[in-house]
């Protein structure tokens, strides 16, 4: 979201055929904001990526960059918002794994369908329990605009 400006309200926003969202407060940064995306896109679904050609990645860009080689059927966007998950070495792509694993089973895809984001501060580990967390049944929050809510899994 940008900074300084309102969120949107869920009337203002427009049906995305084939995309769900959810989101949740994991703290990640600070207390009692959203900072936790889901995205949740249609089998078939085409994604593609476009990254910096810079020698320094963050883990979530490594591990996008994987996922995108490795499949052709991405199923979901994970994002963060307040750690880049930058410069945190192999704890970092650990993390990023980790929260692909766990978007992952909560959606019932394969962890390589699932793409990373971060964005933040930068060289601190990423606090993955509070993540992890977020992401766990009946968070997130799905949005009402782009269908219908999330089935339960068990």
């Amino acid at each position: 979201m940008a900074v300084n400006l309102p969120s949107p309200q869920a009337s203002d926003l427009h049906r995305v055929p084939g995309v769900r969202l959810g989101t949740a407060q994991a703290g990640i940064r600070k207390a009692n904001r959203r900072d936790l995306l889901l995205v949740e896109l249609a089998p078939q679904t085409s994604v593609a990526g476009v990254f910096t050609r810079n020698r320094f990645c963050a883990a979530p860009v490594i591990v996008c960059r994987e996922h995108l080689a490795s499949t052709t059927a991405s199923r979901a966007l994970v994002v963060n918002t307040g750690n880049a998950n930058a410069g945190t070495g192999e704890r970092g792509l650990a993390d990023a794994r980790a929260t692909c694993a766990e978007a992952a089973r909560l959606l019932r895809v394969e962890p390589a369908q699932v793409l990373p984001f971060s964005t933040g501060v930068i060289m601190e580990p990423l606090p993955l329990e509070r993540l992890l967390a977020a992401c766990l049944p009946p968070r997130p929050t799905w949005a009402r605009t782009t269908g219908s809510p999330p089935r339960r899994r068990s």
